[in-house]
């Protein structure tokens, strides 16, 4: 995987995570589709997949950045 699709893949995914741990973009969404029993338990799958998100970004970056020195270096 190139390094542009790692990053837009890890920017995106961390927006839309940040969207719906940080607001009740789910919850309403869940509650109109009727399946609020479910709202307890995304905490469990939100916040891991913001993390695995963050750290896909921080890795895409670091690899651009390592591979852009190189490319410098000669």
């Amino acid at each position: 995987m190139s390094d542009k699709t790692l990053l837009k893949t890890g920017i995106i995914g961390t927006l839309f995570m940040s969207l719906c741990c940080f607001t009740p973009f789910l919850v309403v969404l869940f509650g109109f589709v009727g399946l609020s029993a479910v709202v307890g338990y995304l905490d469990y799958v939100l916040f891991p997949a913001l993390g695995v998100f963050v750290a896909l970004t921080i890795y895409a970056v670091i690899r651009r950045q390592i591979r852009l020195k190189r490319n410098a270096n000669g």
